[in-house]
């Protein structure tokens, strides 16, 4: 319980804190159309931009599930670097158009952040997280590791969306 409400504190600070834009481009990002179902289930995080709330986090998953109030439950889990297990409890709701892959997400109380899936595979194997203002981004494969060719594939489908392969922070091979 205790690592729950200091990652709640963490969360409500952090969203104190503005995070600086990495996105090169003002062009509107692309949203894939998403059906839930499918979106559903665990994801490993490949690589990320810097952010206050993952801070010395490694092995960082995602699982998203289906609450009985209609909206999508969210788990967060990471590593840190003493090998200490951190998660976060969150909860998501569709916006925008209908199958559209935009979403809310909650953490703390009544404040909700854009989640936006940019780009996605045909068979849900792997999906490309922002949102508008490009502060933000995630790499979530449904694969613990990726090849050096799929990391490859990544940078230059993050470089073609305005950013730079190296302000990330990608997950140890």
């Amino acid at each position: 319980m205790r690592i729950i409400f200091l990652s709640a504190l963490a969360l409500l600070a952090a969203g104190c804190v503005q995070n600086p834009v990495y996105r090169q481009t003002e062009a509107p990002l692309p949203v894939s159309d998403i059906d839930q179902e499918r979106y559903l289930g665990l994801w490993h995080e490949q690589a990320r931009l810097p952010n206050s709330f993952e801070r010395g986090c490694q092995r960082v998953t995602a699982e998203y599930g289906r609450r009985e109030d209609g909206l999508i439950s969210v788990l967060n889990t990471c590593v840190e670097a003493n090998g200490e297990t951190r998660t976060a409890e969150g909860r998501a709701r569709p916006v925008g158009e209908a199958g559209e892959g935009k979403l809310k997400v909650s953490f703390f109380g009544p404040f909700w952040g854009d989640y936006w899936v940019l780009q996605r595979a045909e068979d849900y194997s792997w999906s490309i997280v922002g949102e508008p203002e490009g502060r933000f981004l995630w790499i979530l494969t449904r694969a613990e590791s990726i090849s050096r060719e799929q990391r490859a594939d990544f940078e230059a489908r993050i470089t073609a969306l305005g950013y730079r392969p190296a302000d990330l922070v990608w997950a140890a091979p």
